[in-house]
């Protein structure tokens, strides 16, 4: 069976030597931030995933979610592990300390987000979502609503969900047909059907908090009439207290290829109360708070499943016997050498390797800058560590979830037929981390986001925050012959980065369509660039930490060779991917659509 070991050494690595936390040092969340404190938090952390949650995570998978007249019922183990979750409390762990929160700084809580979701990932959704609701309720919400709904939602005892997409609308919310008419004493009733909402109903929590677009009676049309509700599952009084239930049904429960402990849900609104969440037909942008930060934390989902099964591919690649080195036995007292010999099997754990470590300490990298958005005194400090995090938000979603089904596959491969029988549990990595490439918005989505917004938002200022974060680790390590190896190929990368980028740029002010042919590739090309990017920083902070005596010489010394598989393996297919760029949009779009009908 699958197991998980919570990658501590690696997450220390990146916290106490890599990530540069001066800026934050002054952040009142980092005032209780220690080292000692956030390994103490990694250590628990570690052990809730490794003793608690990835042991359930099979058992989900087998026995599903039940649904009963409008209830759902989570597999065996969930509600005792939520119980545990809450009582230790990580449901605050980030949250404001006036509502209960512990406010430690965001990025300590990434750790603990790849942590739970690389043990179990339909477990990892409830706590998820609802830190997603309480976002958009502390920052929109008005006073009464958050001393209400907030403090609940921080200890765990409410969870939240997020109620966008229709039967007739996903991507596109402009068509939402939900409908919220004004009762005399300030709230509305909110009528219509919500599909594929995660977390929507369960058995975990007292209380379920859903935050529903819907439309105003006298809204306009599209995107610019869309109006944020909270709408919880029983109704909340004055004091707080709980009243009757809502008018929210559970109609039932999606069936779904993998996540199946994750309840998926279609919603039926019927005269439900819900209280207005910030100003009529800005919901969208509220939304967004939400948004954004739940495709954060999908690309961390992404990464830690691709962890596990890379752990478990490095696992069995040291234990399956299967023909000789190519070189000659490796080990003639067995009967076979262990498939790690070979160096296609190499080939497919480091890029495993080299793809988890970098995305890793690329997402914890942003996840520093959010802090500094959100929580630094200086204005201009925090205008630049927006941008940042706006740029990589994308970038982020879509490349990290991608890495995570490339490596689960590249799990399966590993173990060959052994990875295709459901006993071994591969195939579940296979299945659950699909979905991550769809939802929080498709990876597409992403790519056009990137393309379409970020590579012109603020006159290019958006995108230009890479570049100055690039050029400064350049000129830093310009004069380091130890490190030329790995600042060579990632300076000429940035100046490709660069070119392609004002190349585009060009083009698709004068014809659209070549945002969209380019969109995935140009998504592409900037990730394995800002990957190249943590890659030579992690290398810089690997050799300094060498000399200096600290950490094991072997951890140091496998960093600096995955860092070399990266820019000599990895990192040469954005010369490829800025061929296809300028490619241009003809070959995509030269077919008729009649051309693709069938018969």
């Amino acid at each position: 069976m699958p197991s998980y070991h919570a990658p501590l050494e690696d997450f220390r690595f990146v916290y106490h030597d890599y990530l540069d936390l001066e800026d934050c040092k002054a952040l009142p969340s980092m005032a209780e931030a220690t080292p000692d404190v956030i390994d103490a938090v990694l250590d628990e952390a570690a052990r809730l995933s490794q003793e608690v949650l990835q042991p359930l995570n099979e058992v989900g998978d087998r026995q599903g979610c039940r649904f009963d007249q409008g209830a759902v019922m989570l597999p065996d183990g969930f509600g005792d592990a939520y119980r545990r979750y809450i009582d230790n409390g990580w449901t605050g762990l980030t949250t404001d300390p006036e509502y209960g929160g512990q406010g430690l700084p965001s990025f300590v809580g990434l750790a603990l987000s790849e942590m739970i979701n690389a043990a179990n990932p339909s477990f990892a959704a409830y706590p998820g979502l609802t830190h997603g609701a309480y976002e958009v309720l502390h920052a929109h919400g008005t006073e009464s609503q958050k001393q209400r709904f907030l403090p609940p939602m921080v200890d765990g005892r409410w969870t939240g969900t997020m109620n966008l997409t229709e039967p007739q609308c996903g991507t596109d919310l402009g068509l939402i047909r939900t409908r919220a008419e004004p009762n005399e004493d300030g709230t509305y009733r909110i009528n219509g059907t919500k599909i594929w909402i995660s977390a929507g109903e369960h058995d975990l929590a007292e209380n379920i908090v859903h935050l529903v677009l819907a439309r105003l009676p006298d809204a306009p049309e599209g995107t610019r009439g869309i109006s944020l509700f909270v709408v919880p599952k029983y109704r909340v009084g004055d004091d707080g207290s709980l009243g009757e239930r809502n008018g929210v049904t559970c109609m039932g429960l999606d069936h779904k290829m993998g996540m199946k402990a994750s309840a998926t849900c279609e919603m039926q609104y019927e005269d439900a109360i819900g209280e207005l969440v910030g100003e009529p037909n800005r919901g969208l942008a509220a939304m967004f708070t939400m948004m954004n930060a739940a495709r954060l934390v999908t690309g961390i989902q992404g990464l830690g499943m691709a962890d596990v099964a890379l752990q478990n591919a490095q696992r069995f690649a040291l234990e399956r016997l299967q023909g000789r080195s190519l070189d000659g036995p490796r080990y003639p007292d067995r009967p076979a050498d262990p498939i790690i010999v070979h160096p296609d099997v190499r080939r497919m754990l480091m890029i495993g390797r080299a793809s988890v470590e970098g995305s890793r300490a690329l997402g914890l990298y942003t996840g520093v800058q959010l802090e500094l958005e959100q929580h630094h005194e200086d204005p201009a400090t925090r205008e630049a560590a927006g941008d940042w995090v706006a740029l990589m938000t994308p970038i982020i979603k879509a490349w990290f979830t991608d890495v995570g089904s490339d490596v689960a596959n590249l799990a399966m491969q590993v173990h060959g037929g052994a990875g295709y029988i459901v006993d071994t549990g591969v195939e579940q990595f296979v299945r659950d981390v699909r979905i991550t490439q769809i939802y929080e918005g498709t990876n597409g989505v992403q790519a056009l986001d990137l393309v379409g917004r970020k590579l012109v938002a603020n006159e290019g200022r958006t995108l230009k925050s890479f570049f100055h974060h690039a050029e400064r680790l350049l000129e830093r390590t310009a004069d380091a012959t130890e490190l030329a190896e790995f600042v060579g190929p990632f300076a000429a990368s940035v100046t490709r980065l660069k070119e392609v980028s004002q190349w585009l740029y060009g083009r698709m002010a004068k014809n659209p369509l070549e945002a969209g042919a380019a969109s995935s590739d140009f998504l592409r090309m900037f990730a394995l660039t800002a990957m190249a990017f943590a890659w030579t920083g992690m290398a810089e902070a690997a050799l300094r930490s060498r000399a200096a005596g600290r950490g094991r010489r072997a951890f140091l010394d496998g960093k600096l060779a995955t860092a070399r598989f990266f820019m000599q393996k990895m990192l040469p297919d954005t010369v490829a991917l800025d061929a296809k760029i300028r490619a241009g949009a003809e070959p995509v779009m030269a077919l008729s659509e009649s051309q693709f009908e069938i018969g």
